[in-house]
């Protein structure tokens, strides 16, 4: 083993390593060119969700709703069996997968123009697949079943699938974080919505009625973690921070792995092209992962 992947890789940069990545990853749900590719398929993409359910769950093959609202973890089991019980009658997962690749090729063609081909890119997609091949994916279902498809040829491509890997790895852990943490999928939502990660009403569309947000808020106020009002108290804050850095711990193999100096160069290298997905006004400003809040 060399020193380099002996260096340690902080746990900020391991954090600062997914903000990095993960705008390259969800340009997937958001690119009009996969809106196209899905709509070819057959779906309803005038909404945002008849797309996403198959678009992530492809990869863990011709799944139904009870596996998807597990692996998912924070989305209602009624919002998803709406989508999932017909999604895969449209199109299979081989066909969704198949299109997914080709959504995204053209959108990151579009977005980043002639830098698809640049050496820059080619070396960040090089670096973050060194890093997602060896990330480990026992317990972490979703991870695994992207790790396992075929790798694409085209660096772009890579990347791409790379940041989906790593996304994947970490969102995988973030669920065994919260379990330790003793909270349910609804929960989890409304104990991040308490410290303002995003609004109530961005969390609560992810299929979540009045009466579940409010039983679940009236579970935490019992446990000393909310207010009556929903806000935060102080045991509910600190319980979000040691979840967060739990998810930032178990999300810190691949970057050891890949070694301090090259972790530093991956973040170097995404910077302008990171710039110009965030640029493209494609993704929405406010986000249920928390990213810049937490």
């Amino acid at each position: 083993m060399s020193e380099k992947t002996l260096e340690v890789v902080e746990t900020a940069r391991v954090r600062q390593l997914w903000h990095l990545l993960e705008p390259f990853h969800a340009l997937l749900y958001y690119a009009p060119e996969v809106e196209q590719e899905m709509a070819a398929l057959g779906y309803d993409t005038e909404d945002r969700w008849p797309a996403y359910f198959p678009l992530r769950a492809a990869p863990l093959g011709e799944v139904g709703p009870e596996r998807v609202a597990s692996a998912f973890y924070s989305f209602g089991p009624r919002m998803v069996a709406e989508h999932m019980e017909r999604a895969w009658g449209i199109a299979g997962p081989r066909e969704v997968l198949s299109a997914r690749l080709r959504g995204i090729d053209r959108a990151y063609r579009a977005v980043l123009g002639d830098r698809v081909e640049g050496a820059d890119l080619v070396e960040a997609a090089a670096l973050a697949r060194r890093a997602a091949e060896s990330a480990g994916t026992g317990g972490r279902p979703l991870a695994a079943a992207n790790a396992e498809l075929p790798w694409p040829e085209a660096p772009h491509l890579q990347l791409w699938h790379a940041a989906t890997i790593l996304r994947e790895h970490r969102g995988d852990g973030h669920l065994a974080a919260l379990l330790i943490a003793g909270l349910d999928p609804v929960e989890s939502l409304v104990s991040f919505a308490a410290i303002g990660a995003a609004s109530v009403e961005r969390f609560r569309s992810r299929g979540w009625s009045h009466e579940e947000w409010t039983a679940a808020r009236e579970r935490l106020a019992v446990r000393g973690l909310v207010e009556p009002d929903g806000t935060a108290t102080q045991e509910g804050r600190a319980l979000r921070r040691r979840i967060e850095d739990h998810t930032d711990r178990l999300a810190a193999a691949p970057w050891q792995s890949l070694g301090r100096s090259d972790a530093d160069r991956l973040a170097d290298l995404l910077g302008d092209h990171w710039v110009a997905v965030l640029s493209s006004g494609l993704l929405p400003s406010e986000s249920t992962l928390g990213i810049g809040k937490v």
